[in-house]
């Protein structure tokens, strides 16, 4: 019976023996669990040919045991933690991640797609605690100003209501959600393509260090690990299904963020799509995946996400509606008569109801009530509008005066 240190360390071993997401290493490891599953791929045991020369490439240069060790030591001296399935705070969700077929995949990227192995952690969140109530928000890194604005507000408003923001600590959308979550003084997520201790973009140095001080910093690779560009689209996927839904602010036409909402719809996510310029070309991406998805939805504030990802019968988003104005709320006859009121020259009783087709009566009390309201005027020759300031001003409160 292995212990928990040496499946640990054989987790470890077996993400710095091939890339995160490689779905014949994540069954081995489900079939034979990690100590097993590690002693058969480095006895020569891989199940396909690509696995067995990127475990030959790697065993090369080093030993693997070796290797993890050392990334378990400097993950101690970093004051970060390795996360596995075995713990409590493994984020249960990505599990999900079995599933993730993407339709014509034919890149690796597009192709492996397990869940996996084990996460890097900086923060003292527990990592499925923080998860559990996340919205992801992501979105092109050249962002105009409309789209840093738009990723600011997302983040602000979804962690002033205790959800969690994650993103990948990218310029642009990336770094506009994550700052947006701290200025409302919550908790932001942010999920790396190399390892905790690699500020990447170093630019965001600074950030990274505000979020591991109250959010989490999280990789699947050991410090150190270099950003490669295939990284990237790989921990996408841990994104999208470590979350509740991704949002997409703005995305150029070949842009990295579309692929991680097309992972949130292939696992079963909302997929939501915040609308941008047409004449911009960081909107391309995103309405083509309007287009082209009939599952991703447009939303175009906090409330349509929360609508999205939130309990149902209790975060409906209200219906959009211009400034409800005093007229809104007179009825039919009282509306006919104030619209055959003229402007200036004052009309008679007699000539209101005509106009209006309604019985002197019913004229004389729509009148007054329209005067209550400082809506008319009445003058010694009978009745006009009131002029725009009056007709703005104490009327245009709150009143619900029957008509």
């Amino acid at each position: 019976m292995t212990s928990k240190d040496d499946r640990l360390l054989a987790r470890v071993a077996l993400t710095w023996l091939a890339e995160p997401g490689t779905r014949s290493v994540h069954r081995l490891v489900e079939q034979l669990g990690p100590v097993a599953a590690l002693d058969l791929l480095l006895d020569g045991g891989a199940p396909d040919r690509a696995l067995r020369a990127a475990v030959d490439a790697r065993s090369t240069s080093n030993d693997a045991r070796a290797v993890a060790e050392q990334a378990l030591a400097r993950t101690e001296r970093l004051g970060a933690r390795v996360v596995t399935p075995e713990d409590d705070e493994w984020p249960a969700r990505v599990a999900d991640l079995r599933r993730l077929l993407l339709p014509g995949a034919e890149r690796r990227v597009d192709l492996e797609t397990a869940p996996p192995l084990c996460f890097w952690v900086r923060g003292a969140w527990p990592l499925g605690q923080a998860l559990d109530r996340s919205v992801a928000v992501v979105g092109a890194r050249a962002a105009t100003p409309y789209g840093t604005h738009v990723a600011t507000e997302l983040g602000y408003g979804l962690a002033d209501r205790d959800w969690t923001v994650v993103s990948g600590g990218a310029f642009g959308i990336d770094s506009a959600a994550h700052r947006g979550a701290l200025t409302a003084g919550g908790r932001t997520v942010a999920v790396l393509a190399c390892g905790v201790d690699r500020p990447y973009p170093m630019g965001n140095a600074a950030l990274f260090d505000r979020i591991a001080e109250t959010g989490l910093l999280v990789s699947e690779w050991m410090p150190g690990a270099d950003p490669l560009r295939p990284r990237f689209l790989i921990r996408n996927r841990v994104i999208a299904a470590g979350t509740l839904g991704t949002v997409l602010v703005e995305a150029a036409a070949r842009s990295g963020a579309t692929q991680t909402l097309n992972r949130a719809i292939g696992v079963g996510r909302p997929g939501m799509v915040v609308p941008g310029p047409v004449t911009s070309a960081m909107s391309v991406g995103a309405h083509e995946l309007l287009r082209e998805h009939s599952k991703a939805r447009l939303v175009t504030g906090v409330a349509h996400v929360l609508e999205e990802v939130g309990r149902i019968g209790y975060d409906l988003a209200p219906p959009a509606r211009a400034p409800e104005r005093l007229r809104d709320q007179l009825d039919d006859e009282a509306t006919q008569v104030l619209e055959v009121l003229p402007r200036r020259k004052p009309v008679s009783l007699e000539s209101v109801a005509a106009r209006a087709g309604v019985d002197l009566r019913t004229a004389m009390r729509k009148l007054s009530m329209l005067e209550e309201l400082a809506l008319v005027v009445r003058r010694d020759a009978g009745y006009a509008l009131a002029p725009p300031d009056k007709g703005a001003g104490p009327a245009a409160s709150t009143t619900n005066t029957p008509a």
